[in-house]
């Protein structure tokens, strides 16, 4: 019942609740990134969604324009904190996890959902087992398991096997519990890079 119709809901009602409050962030922070390079404001990316279905995720730009795009050979993004394709409004957009905001257009749109498994590249469709692809029957989060227990301090391959347990134990109690996990994770900034 909850994951059928109640977690839809709430998705859309918070959105609607902090929608005018993001908005006004993305501004300030979409002018110093503007400010910097002149570049676009927004980074937007090709990701698998549910049931296979690809969508373009949104976040606010933290790279250098035209940066390269590196991938580890499990398909996991290479995060450090020396990476010189950060801009300097990138690595704090990065450190506070501001640079997530614009994901509250694809809540909105019903390609995300606040919690959930976080949304992984098309070519991830080749690293996943015939088990991992159940991740993918519910809606991407911004904020996940993984994310709230070890952020990027772990392999891609423990990511997905907290990702598929998540999808098979959807309660409100673990989305709140995540939720709140995930404030204090960002609050204390731990975790961020794995280099």
């Amino acid at each position: 019942m909850y994951q059928k119709y109640c977690k839809r809901a709430l998705d859309v009602l918070f959105a609607l609740l902090l929608l005018p409050l993001v908005l006004f962030i993305i501004a300030i922070c979409g002018f110093f990134i503007w400010l910097e390079d002149h570049g676009s404001i927004f980074y937007c990316s090709e990701r698998l969604g549910r049931n296979q279905k690809i969508f373009y995720m949104r976040k606010l730009r933290s790279m250098k324009i035209n940066a390269a795009d590196l991938r580890r050979e499990d398909c996991s993004a290479i995060c450090s904190a020396n990476d010189k394709r950060l801009t300097k409004t990138g690595e704090f957009l990065r450190r506070t996890s501001i640079d997530e905001l614009p994901q509250i257009f694809n809540v909105l749109a019903g390609e995300m959902s606040f919690i959930g498994p976080r949304p992984d590249l098309p070519e991830a469709l080749n690293c996943y087992t015939a088990e991992e692809l159940g991740k993918l029957r519910v809606r991407p989060g911004i904020s996940g398991l993984s994310q709230v227990l070890y952020r990027n301090s772990i392999s891609q391959k423990q990511k997905f096997e907290l990702d598929l347990y998540y999808t098979e134990h959807i309660t409100f109690k673990m989305d709140v519990r995540i939720f709140v996990a995930t404030l204090l994770r960002v609050f204390g900034q731990t975790d961020i890079y794995k280099d």
